[in-house]
């Protein structure tokens, strides 16, 4: 063995669900971008190497992997005034009309990350609310949860949105009682009739703001992520990144592994499925497409859930695809031929239907159809019957554990519970309860949707409230997971969603050779600390992708 770095710390946490077996493990050696030899420090003693880094006291996990965010059509969703911190809306139209201000004559007004309990509800959002602070101009707000947006009176009118719309998927151009337009557009068909219109940033430029989120990507702890959309440029970004030069003692391209899943929409068919299948397998040395994305339904906060029985306000009881058979078509389609999917559901009965159509999958061939893993994205409502059918199906949960802290309250007076109501609001995340049932869980942000950083994640999916903010009471608390739970989701968990248990997820010889170091515990520091804590570094292949050098020989 001939390795080309050892990295050395206190404590590792291999991860491997392995009984330990003598000495607790300090030193990993790295050859070819694979794992060669893990073992203790007088056991690196005798590693000949290139090099060696000593992190002394500090931690070494697998490295994190986000099971769910959007990179690329972030660049869409984080232009113009951030709006996330708004907390009345008296204050959204204090940061509108800066915006306005500040955005050239003649340019659209943008904001994003709205929390709709700023108006009470999302169906209270009204284009008037907002047409005086940006003066008549054309103005797009995108709702936090990434399927609604608010348009200004102007921007309707260069769209030609003067009424209903009728879409091929469950999407909605807001009308009053009169057929006029209120601004709200739900879903993304309705939400495209406007974003359309508004100039498309440069190659170059989205390119430079892309390398500089994926850098704060790995500055966090992420080594990985599962990006659950394809937009339009998405592969030419990807490949202009990859082709990057080293920076900061870094290796330069793609600082993290991607595994890409495109959207499959409702009005599709199996000329357009096989057009996506054919992607499968295109990528680069970092990033590969590798799934489908499904959706069967919307977000509750915005009335396009799919729920047994109605919200409070008599909504989110329709499908995204308005005939489910089609979308357990596209499921036996992809299913049928091997390929991963990963279907966003959120209600109750969207989360049914998505078992129903793997219920109903034939025994699979496995030389036509070899063994692929399928998930199920968000479950933000699931009663006990779904949990058990859940574990029986065999199908992957991701979750996104800041979406309940973030966006929910214990006292449920949240827009997101009182839709809901106390019943199915009690049955929030079930995070627990999937465990405990068997499930692998892998967990996420769904950034832009919610904050990117895995550390607070970590925290917020064992306290059931925003780390950080003690004073908070937890949002159904006996759904809190471990710390070694939490730090599995980013893990060994992350690892068995994609299907790449066997080459990633754990400190095993053979294995990638992917490392987050952190300055603490993740398994024994209180969950405060540990999302106030420091990333000194982060590996992929065995190469530093951001490092704070403890001690370089």
């Amino acid at each position: 063995m001939n390795p080309d770095v050892i990295i050395l710390a206190d404590t590792i946490h291999t991860m491997d669900g392995l009984p330990a077996q003598g000495p607790a493990p300090q030193a990993v050696a790295v050859q070819n971008g694979v794992i060669a030899a893990v073992g203790s420090r007088s056991d690196a003693e005798s590693w000949p190497a290139a090099e060696v880094i000593d992190f002394g006291a500090a931690v070494l996990t697998p490295g994190l992997v986000d099971c769910h965010m959007h990179p690329v059509f972030g660049l869409e969703l984080t232009r113009g005034r951030d709006l996330s911190g708004a907390k009345d809306l008296a204050e959204v139209r204090a940061l509108l009309r800066a915006e306005a201000e500040a955005t050239p004559h003649g340019d659209w007004v943008r904001g994003w990350a709205l929390d709709p309990n700023v108006f009470g509800s999302a169906a209270a959002a009204h284009r008037e609310l907002i047409d005086d602070v940006v003066s008549g101009r054309p103005c797009l707000i995108r709702l936090f949860d990434g399927h609604s947006a608010l348009a200004s009176s102007r921007a309707l009118e260069m769209a030609g949105v003067t009424g209903p719309r009728a879409f091929d998927q469950a999407s909605e151009v807001v009308c009053d009682p009169s057929g006029r337009p209120t601004g709200l557009l739900l879903e993304a068909a309705a939400v495209d009739l406007v974003a359309r219109l508004m100039p498309a940033e440069s190659f170059d430029g989205r390119k430079a703001r892309l390398a500089e989120f994926f850098t704060q990507f790995a500055r966090s702890g992420l080594t990985g992520a599962h990006v659950m959309d394809c937009g339009e440029g998405s592969l030419e970004l990807f490949r202009a990144l990859e082709g990057g030069t080293p920076e900061d003692g870094t290796d330069g391209g793609l600082p993290l592994r991607l595994r890409i899943s495109p959207w499959c929409m409702p009005g599709s068919g199996e000329e357009d499925w096989r057009r996506l299948a054919a992607q499968i397998g295109v990528g680069g040395k970092r990033w590969e497409v590798a799934g489908i994305k499904l959706f069967v339904d919307g977000t509750v906060d915005n009335g396009t859930a799919w729920l047994f029985e109605p919200d409070t306000y008599g909504e989110s009881v329709t499908p995204f695809w308005p005939r489910p058979e089609e979308y357990a078509a596209a499921v036996r389609f992809f299913a049928g031929r091997g390929i991963p999917t990963a279907t966003h559901a959120i209600g109750d009965a969207g989360v049914a239907a998505v078992l129903d159509a793997f219920e109903s999958l034939p025994p699979a061939v496995p030389s036509v159809a070899p063994e692929a893993v399928h998930r199920v994205e968000h479950l933000e409502t699931v009663p006990d019957a779904l949990i058990e059918r859940f574990s029986r199906a065999g199908l992957v949960a991701s979750m996104q554990p800041t979406h309940c802290t973030h966006y929910s309250r214990a006292d449920q007076s949240d827009n997101w519970s009182t839709r809901l109501g106390t019943e199915r609001a009690n049955n929030a995340w079930r995070c627990a309860d999937l465990r405990a049932a068997g499930t692998t869980l892998g967990l996420g942000s769904d950034w832009p949707i919610a904050p990117f950083e895995p550390l607070p994640i970590l925290a917020d999916a064992q306290l059931r409230r925003r780390s950080g903010h003690p004073g908070e009471q937890p949002v159904v608390p006996g759904q809190a997971l471990t710390a070694l739970q939490a730090l599995e989701g980013y893990t060994s968990h992350a690892a068995k969603a994609a299907g790449e248990w066997a080459v990633s997820g754990s400190v095993t010889v053979g294995k990638r050779a992917d490392f987050t170091v952190f300055d603490a515990d993740p398994l024994a520091v209180a969950p405060d600390d540990l999302a106030a804590a420091r990333i000194l570094a982060t590996f992929v292949d065995g190469r530093a992708q951001h490092l704070t050098v403890r001690s370089v020989r």
